[in-house]
């Protein structure tokens, strides 16, 4: 379990190299949550591409900054019911709710909440339009209040919450030299080269952050764009694909579903270079049962 006082004061330390020194006057009850979460959420970004501005609006709406009777008493900051819950529930008036043993724990929950069928539209979205995210939420029901959406946008512009959004590569690698993220992956070596298997909802970036890369140079080894979903078990190469496969593997049978991509991931050889090899661009559709020459 990570630290929250240790991720607090970290943070301080971030926003003070990126951002204006903060006045004298006391800080809002948003503020500090701000500040005590900004971080959490910037990971949860990284991993499951939810932008962390509208994380924290919805933590500080949901949660009334963290002090809210729920929050207090089940670590439940996202207002999260508990259908379809195993765990331990507390009810108010005529509903239960989903009872943490963490605050992280409910952040992890909401993350997963999201990433459900339900709300599988949010993902076609940029990143960085709160406005889209915040009116999706809306539409897809995560709230019955008629002007959840307004809230939301309202908070985020108030604290100028999409700088966080924006901002959350550099923070999370900023926080993995201070020991403060520290997440392994098993890694494995085929065609001389290393390599890890992608997890549900993983991104080249949200892997580059486990394993101290950028993570513009991570898709770009694997012929890829840094914000693809990839699915689980996909091979993420760690470092640069060969130009042609290994002696024994000269050619390739094009099998159903097949691409110059997954091929070129198959062998560890780069994407477009195969297509030339074989006088073809590489988002060219391929034919079931065509021999492709691999060196």
């Amino acid at each position: 379990m990570r630290h929250t006082i240790t991720r607090c004061i970290l943070y301080i330390l971030l926003m003070s190299i990126s951002t204006p020194l903060m006045s004298q006057e006391t800080l809002s009850r948003n503020e500090k949550y701000i500040m005590q979460y900004a971080l959490l959420a910037q990971e949860h970004q990284l991993r499951y591409n939810i932008p962390a501005g509208i994380t924290l609006a919805q933590g500080i709406l949901e949660s009334t900054a963290g002090c809210s009777e729920l929050a207090l008493a089940a670590n439940n900051h996202f207002g999260i019911e508990a259908h379809y819950w195993e765990g331990d529930t507390v009810c108010y008036g005529n509903r239960s709710y989903r009872k943490y043993e963490s605050v992280d724990e409910s952040f992890q929950d909401h993350s997963q909440f999201l990433l459900t069928r339900r709300y599988s539209n949010l993902f076609d979205l940029k990143i960085t339009d709160y406005k889209g995210w915040a009116k999706g939420l809306k539409a897809c029901g995560y709230a019955e209040d008629s002007e959840y959406d307004k809230k939301l946008i309202n908070i985020i512009e108030r604290h100028d919450l999409n700088y966080y959004t924006e901002d959350a590569e550099r923070a999370v690698l900023a926080a993995r030299q201070h020991d403060d993220v520290v997440l392994i992956r098993e890694v494995y070596k085929a065609w001389g080269l290393l390599y890890v298997e992608a997890c549900m909802g993983d991104t080249y970036t949200s892997i580059a952050i486990d394993m101290g890369f950028r993570g513009k140079d991570l898709a770009k080894y694997n012929d890829g764009r840094v914000d693809d979903i990839l699915h689980e078990g996909d091979i993420v190469y760690l470092e640069k694909k060969h130009r042609k496969a290994v002696k024994g593997y000269d050619t390739h049978i094009v099998r159903e579903g097949e691409t110059f991509h997954s091929i070129s991931q198959l062998y560890g050889i780069d994407c477009k270079r195969l297509a030339r090899r074989n006088k073809m661009r590489y988002n060219d559709t391929l034919t079931m049962g065509t021999e492709l020459v691999l060196r």
